[in-house]
């Protein structure tokens, strides 16, 4: 049984991240970075370090006794089932009679997205580090676009029914279904010592695990509904759960990411008539343990960190803000839209969040094996950082939409018009 002194410091985490949501809403902000941040104060390397005890003792890093191994596990595994979660509602947005129907937008916007922002990201990283590994993961870091922020955003802007959440799903499901590949040659990069052999056994159980999941997705259907017959709110969310994770924890398993076994399995119950039932009963828990999955990376980030690669996170701010605008601009076009609802797409796609975190946790997980220790630690702080600035920006374009679009809308419209021929009255 946990003792008080474990139940006080899990009130103190629950507490204080209630309080920095209250904030962020207050001042109409995205609450991720409060999330982070608050993590960060109460972690070992801020309270920590002025003598102030800070929660849960060493914070991410187990010291040996009981009572910080039984805190850290909750912290570490309530993480997890955030992004299993937040991952699953993006999949609840999509079945796969959409994704098929869509593919070929999906797919043009998508390649435009990846070669632009990718292609950035992995010279900015290989100037920045000089070497293959750490501009690979730079590259995905500032790639990926953040699902659970944008997808909160649209539905707290009301932008969810609009025109401009299809190619900015569209391209979410395209970056995830990417990413899926991306981590297991990462992962096999990270803790193979950089050989590139080494990764084809794990790409092709990624490749596998993912088909697999295509196949379930399709073939079912009637056994997802089955699943969820019940007059029972709490069946339901037992069921939910229990299929949701443990699918997730088996990718993981072997080695593919959970967020995207946990997307295809939403993806599987989008087709079912239990969406509703799902979307209420599960965005409390989801929200509850996002923000512990937000919290968390703030606990293990040293923010001292943050003074020696700032010029790495202004480097990558000033070069992949433009790329995400454009490429989701080009995204919008791709769709039929028009110059406005084209430029929104471009704002809501600057956010960068849990994915850009989970590269970060896989590098510095990766210190001294494929990486050198000094190059994962400033990956990873310059992650956190990188991300705590772009969830801002890109919340805070999307708030502000209506004020861009009226300087910007103009001159886009006017470069769109044909030039007057001669000739013509």
């Amino acid at each position: 049984m946990a003792t008080e002194t474990a139940l006080i410091d899990l009130g103190i985490l629950f507490a204080a991240v209630g309080l920095a949501g209250l904030l962020a809403n207050r001042i109409n902000q995205s609450v991720i970075p409060f999330y982070i941040v608050i993590g960060m104060v109460l972690s070992p390397y801020v309270l920590g370090r002025v003598d102030f005890p800070a929660l849960l003792g060493d914070g991410a890093i187990p010291h040996g006794s009981e009572l910080a191994l039984v805190e850290t596990d909750f912290i570490y595994v309530g993480a997890e089932l955030g992004i299993v979660l937040l991952l699953f509602f993006l999949g609840l947005e999509f079945n796969l009679d959409r994704l098929i129907a869509a593919k070929k937008k999906i797919g043009t916007a998508g390649t435009w997205d990846l070669g632009i922002n990718f292609g950035i990201g992995f010279a900015l990283g290989w100037l920045l580090f000089g070497e293959f590994l750490a501009a690979f993961l730079t590259a995905g870091i500032v790639y990926i676009s953040s699902s659970a922020i944008i997808t909160k955003s649209l539905i707290d802007l009301g932008w969810i029914a609009n025109d401009e959440s299809n190619p900015m799903l569209g391209t979410l499901v395209y970056e995830d279904l990417f990413i899926a590949v991306y981590l297991a040659i990462a992962s096999a990069l990270v803790f193979g010592g950089g050989d590139v052999g080494e990764a084809l056994g794990q790409i092709g159980i990624a490749v596998g695990f993912i088909l697999g999941l295509l196949l379930l997705v399709y073939f079912g259907t009637a056994w997802f509904q089955r699943s969820l017959e019940t007059d029972s709110h709490e069946f339901i969310v037992l069921r939910a759960l229990g299929i949701t994770v443990l699918v997730s924890g088996a990718a993981l398993a072997l080695g593919v990411s959970e967020a995207v076994a946990a997307f295809f399995v939403g993806m599987a119950f989008s087709s079912t008539d239990h969406v509703h039932d799902l979307e209420n009963l599960l965005e409390p828990v989801r929200d509850t343990f996002a923000a512990v999955f937000f919290f968390w990376i703030g606990m293990i980030t040293d923010p001292t960190l943050f003074y020696d690669v700032l010029w790495i996170i202004a480097a990558a701010v000033l070069f992949t803000t433009p790329t995400k605008l454009i490429s989701g601009y080009i995204g919008g076009r791709v769709y039929d839209l028009d110059e406005r609802r084209s430029l929104r797409v471009g704002l809501g796609m600057v956010t960068r969040g849990e994915f850009s975190l989970i590269i970060a946790s896989l590098a510095l997980a990766g210190a001294g094996t494929g990486l050198a220790e000094g190059v994962a630690n400033d990956l990873y702080a310059f992650a956190v950082g990188y991300v705590l600035f772009m969830s801002i920006l890109g919340t805070t374009l999307m708030q502000y939409s209506d004020r861009i679009e009226a300087a910007v809308v103009p001159v886009l419209e006017s470069r769109s018009e044909p030039s007057p021929q001669p000739g013509d009255d």
